[in-house]
């Protein structure tokens, strides 16, 4: 008995638990509803549709397990490609408009950072009034236009170009990118280092981690993917206007929580954001294959939310006794 208790508890400690078996249950559900939810394409569909939402979720759960929030996210999603388009279409090289789109989001995410440590004010007001910022900055600079490409870009189709059917190049980089954060979390010194600063911060300092870096680096890094999830969906569509990205912040935050990471930050899994993040992408694929209005996905998608913060809660609590 004791023994098919530890591993009962031991089923429980997986941090991606809540996710997988949402994962499972929609699947099911989906399935049962229409018949071409389990096909090869609707999955490509899927994970074409989780890709965008799961390069954010990335950095957004390295983020909240070291403690923090960053609601600019959305914001930063669409100022990427919005420097990348007005600088190609002012005749600048493709790659250089590139790298400067992605250092601005550097920047932001450097100054979300910085702000945030200097003062002492709760992440939460800062990357609020900077996602309010940036979103101001795009209403300004496009006149609340679309801004199109005007000229072919050959090298956008490594960032959101067909692969095959509906499987793009945005969901090989979201596979590439949550293999080599999930390693970094969970098999180097610096995720230790991010799992203590988010747990325990007077313990971490105690112990000699300087916090401060291991904050800010993870808000760089948070920006820095939200940036570049951008950049991929605007190679799929060629024009960035100044919606692009609302609320997609409580989307990442959502896929993260869904995933297992606690709002209290010490405890997460990147691997479970992605899980989350393509949870999503199903609810939203399925609801339209079983001719759902297009207004349930969001209703649905704040049921999940509470149900999985609850259950994440409650296995917790009873892992730690």
């Amino acid at each position: 008995m004791k023994n098919k208790q530890a591993s009962l508890m031991g089923f429980f400690r997986i941090k991606e638990f809540g996710a997988i078996v949402g994962v499972a249950v929609f699947l099911v559900l989906f399935s049962a509803l229409s018949n071409r939810f389990l096909t090869v394409e609707n999955f490509f569909n899927t994970l074409t549709m989780a890709a965008e939402l799961g390069i954010i979720s990335i950095g957004v759960a390295m983020l909240m397990i070291s403690g923090e929030f960053d609601l600019s996210v959305g914001s930063v999603f669409a100022v990427a490609p919005m420097v990348f388009a007005t600088m190609v279409n002012s005749r600048y090289d493709p790659y250089l408009s590139l790298v400067v789109s992605l250092a601005v989001c550097l920047g932001v995410g450097a100054v979300n950072g910085l702000v945030t440590l200097k003062t002492g004010i709760p992440s939460f007001i800062t990357t609020l009034g900077m996602m309010m910022f940036w979103r101001g900055i795009l209403l300004a600079v496009t006149g609340g236009f679309p801004i199109i490409l005007a000229r072919r870009v050959d090298m956008l189709q490594y960032l959101g170009g067909r692969i095959y059917g509906g499987l793009r190049y945005s969901a090989l980089w979201f596979v590439v990118l949550a293999l080599i954060f999930s390693i970094i979390l969970e098999q180097t010194q610096y995720g230790n280092w991010v799992f203590a600063t988010g747990g325990s911060l007077g313990a971490a300092r105690a112990l000699g981690i300087a916090t401060g870096s291991v904050k800010l680096i993870n808000f760089v890094l948070c920006s820095v993917l939200a940036g570049f999830a951008g950049l991929t969906t605007f190679a799929r569509f060629k024009l960035v206007d100044p919606t692009f990205g609302q609320e997609l912040e409580l989307e990442a935050i959502a896929s993260a929580v869904m995933g297992g990471t606690l709002l209290t930050g010490g405890y997460g899994s990147v691997l479970g954001a992605c899980i989350g993040a393509f949870m999503i992408s199903m609810v939203r694929n399925g609801l339209v294959l079983a001719g759902a209005p297009a207004y349930w996905y969001r209703a649905f998608i704040g049921v999940i939310l509470i149900i999985a913060a609850v259950i994440n809660a409650r296995i917790r609590r009873k892992v730690a006794g």
